[in-house]
């Protein structure tokens, strides 16, 4: 028996137990000072009103042989994904109800849509990155190569005609940095993902808090239903991360070894994951109603507004950044030339605020700091007061 020798190469901690770990020593040695975190990405406002009415009857359901469910269609159930179709095209964008595999998250997939591809193949990741994106192809085994971008680039990170891949992950807008990439950035990308024969996995999990005249789907790019799959979550749309729900739309054109993904995906589906739970699904339908995105549409427009307050004092304090239009992320350069871990500390230190350290989310991203909106109100006004104070 031996064990995958892989998970050797994997950085020991995930990042977030790092900054947890910190974070709970200085509580327990400053059990009078009040922390405010604006680190890690989780929502704090409650799923709309409309969304619990359709989980509780979900769950009324189950209770009467009529109505019960037991094990869910693997790809999900017709109703959620003809909602999901017409999502799309009221941002102009025409996918097919068939194309859409209902499942628990969007980092589940990130994760798993690797089982249909072979180890063999070349993974192209953007730096800085959602962790997963690399720990996962770790894990498989598969050769890494990055797409560096910085402050000359605003954290947007493009094609390099010189190296070649099979595999490349993009995130717009980002995570971490809350950059999104225009149309004519991503036709560059899908035109390099065509000419390589490469797949692009498309992250897409950030679209519903696009504000400006940008690509809320990698579909409305020319071409990129041949080179694209496109993942997408509730969890920061509607709030789902307590309760797990998310999508994956696999185009029927995407075809490889001559064999279409979207099948792989299916069979992969069906036999390793059981569905998704039919008064989850049911809550998940109630988002794509009228009255569901007007709900919805209320909680993103709160945490827009802790993004603008974090903003606007990084504006007023001259500092660089990106992100917080179109993002619940802002991504910082750190003042007087610290380190990510070296201002984390600081900032704890001296103002008991968390963010997350950039070099967590690669190379690229050593000297920045990501502030997020999922906050209070109250809080995050608090919280850049303190910063405002500490950097003034």
């Amino acid at each position: 028996m031996k064990i995958n020798e892989q998970f050797e190469k994997l950085v020991p901690n995930y990042l977030f137990a790092d900054v947890a770990g910190k974070t709970k020593a200085f509580m327990e040695t400053h059990p009078q000072q009040e922390v405010i975190r604006l680190g890690i990405g989780d929502v704090t406002l409650p799923l709309a009103p409309v969304v619990v009415d359709a989980m509780q009857q979900g769950c009324e359901d189950l209770r009467f042989q009529k109505t019960f469910k037991g094990y869910p269609e693997y790809e999900g159930y017709d109703f959620l994904r003809e909602s999901i179709a017409d999502y799309y095209k009221s941002f102009g964008v025409k996918i097919e109800p068939e194309e859409v595999f209902i499942s628990d998250g969007a980092k589940s997939d990130c994760g798993n849509i690797g089982d249909i591809f072979s180890k063999e193949n070349t993974v192209l990741i953007p730096d800085p990155v959602y962790p997963v994106y690399v720990d996962a192809n770790i894990m498989a085994g598969r050769k890494i190569v990055y797409a560096p971008s910085g402050q000359q680039e605003n954290f947007l990170a493009m094609p390099d005609p010189k190296v070649k891949a099979d595999i490349i992950y993009l995130c717009s807008p980002n995570n971490p940095t809350g950059a999104a990439y225009n149309a004519a950035q991503l036709k560059e990308w899908v035109d390099y993902a065509l000419e390589n024969d490469a797949i692009i996995l498309y992250d897409a999990a950030y679209e519903a808090f696009i504000r400006e005249d940008l690509p809320r789907s990698i579909y409305s790019i020319e071409g990129a239903r041949n080179c694209a799959i496109e993942l997408c979550s509730l969890s920061k749309t509607a709030g789902f991360t307590g309760v797990r729900c998310g999508y994956t739309v696999v185009p029927f054109e995407l075809v490889r070894g001559g064999k279409r993904l979207h099948d792989l995906w299916y069979r992969r589906q069906a036999t390793k994951f059981n569905g998704v739970s039919w008064a989850v699904q049911c809550a998940a339908n109630a988002v794509f109603t009228p009255e569901g995105q007007r709900q919805c549409r209320l909680n993103l427009d709160y945490y827009h507004e802790n993004a603008r307050m974090i903003a606007r004092t990084l504006d007023d304090l001259d500092i660089y950044y990106t992100g917080g239009k179109n993002s619940p992320y802002i991504w910082m350069k750190c003042p007087n030339g610290m380190s990510s871990w070296q201002f984390f500390d600081y900032l704890l230190e001296n103002a008991a605020v968390v963010g997350t350290p950039g070099e967590g989310f690669g190379s690229c991203g050593n000297g920045f700091f990501r502030l997020t909106s999922f906050n209070s109100h109250e809080k995050t006004a608090e919280a850049v007061e303190r910063i405002r104070r500490l950097l003034s």
